[in-house]
C-alpha cells in the first residue's frame, strides 16, 4: 500500500458504514449502548398518564356541571316563589330592594304585605305568616325567612 492510496481513504470500506447514525447498534467501541424498548411498558405508561389527565378533566367538568345545576335550581326556585307572590293579593306596588311579608289568609289565599308579623301587635289578622321576601332588580323574589314551625310549607 502506497501513500497515495492511504491519502484517499485511510479506512477500509469493508469495516466502515456509510450512515453510522442509522445503525441499530453502536458502531464504535465507545458508542452508546442501544437497547430496544419494551413497547408494552411504554404504551402502558402513556395510557396511564392519558387516563389520569382525562379523568382530571372530566372531574373538573363534573364539578362545573354540579355548580350550574345548583344555579339552575336556585333560579327555578326563585321563579316558583315569584309566581306564587305575584298571584297573591297586594294592595300596593312593590319597590325593588325592599322586604315584604307573605301571609296566608283564613280562606287559604296568599297576601303580600309591607307589615311584618311583629308590627301587627297581639294578633295577626291572617291564618299564618309564610315568609319574609325581598324584591330583586329582575322582579323575582328572594326568600329571606320562612316560618320555621311549618317547614312543610314550600314557597
Amino acid at each position: 500500500m502506497n501513500f497515495e492510496e492511504f491519502k484517499e481513504n485511510p479506512i477500509d470500506d469493508f469495516k466502515a458504514a456509510e450512515n453510522p447514525g442509522l445503525m441499530e447498534y453502536a458502531h464504535t467501541a465507545g458508542g452508546a449502548v442501544i437497547r430496544p424498548e419494551d413497547m408494552g411498558k411504554v404504551k402502558g405508561k402513556a395510557q396511564m398518564a392519558m387516563r389520569q389527565q382525562t379523568f382530571d378533566q372530566l372531574e373538573k367538568i363534573y364539578r362545573q356541571m354540579e355548580f350550574l345545576n345548583k344555579q339552575a335550581e336556585g333560579i327555578k326556585s326563585r321563579i316558583e316563589v315569584s309566581e306564587r307572590i305575584y298571584n297573591a293579593q297586594m294592595s300596593f306596588e312593590p319597590v325593588i330592594n325592599h322586604h315584604y311579608y307573605l301571609y296566608e289568609r283564613k280562606d287559604g289565599s296568599d297576601m303580600l304585605s309591607m307589615v311584618s308579623p311583629e308590627e301587627w301587635g297581639r294578633k295577626i289578622p291572617f291564618n299564618r305568616f309564610l315568609a319574609k321576601v325581598f324584591l330583586l332588580a329582575d322582579h323575582t323574589w328572594k326568600v329571606d325567612f320562612v316560618e320555621v314551625e311549618r317547614e312543610s310549607i314550600e314557597i
